[in-house]
């Protein structure tokens, strides 16, 4: 029960910092970051939130049912944006991995050696 209460706790606090400052970053990944400060500075116990986590993790296919109802409602919007979505998947897809392939070539010639 404690680990829900941390878990509910940092969820809270990362909302409202993100309302506070104008909601540039979702509320939900501030108060990840939050539990994951107060995890690795030991305020909270990674024992007490594990139970709680594991229950979250297991359940979270259920959090995409809503998501999934909301694609087939808007399936004539995504057919009619079919070649859109296919194209920009296809583009971001490919600027991924050349700009992380490039960047691991960069580094790695900085540091010969240690990559390998």
């Amino acid at each position: 029960m404690r680990g829900v209460l941390c878990i509910l706790l940092c969820w809270l606090a990362g909302n409202a910092l993100s309302r506070l400052t104008g909601g540039y970053v979702s509320g939900n990944i501030v108060g990840m970051v939050l539990l994951f400060a107060a995890l690795s500075l030991r305020w909270v116990e990674a024992e007490a939130v594990r139970p709680a986590a594991r229950f979250l993790l297991g359940s979270m296919a259920l959090f995409f049912v809503p998501y999934g109802v909301g694609l087939i409602e808007s399936y004539h919007v995504i057919l009619d944006n079919l070649w859109a979505i296919v194209v920009a998947g296809i583009v971001s897809t490919v600027a991924v991995l050349y700009i992380t392939g490039r960047t691991y070539q960069i580094l790695n010639r900085k540091n010969p050696g240690k990559n390998e």
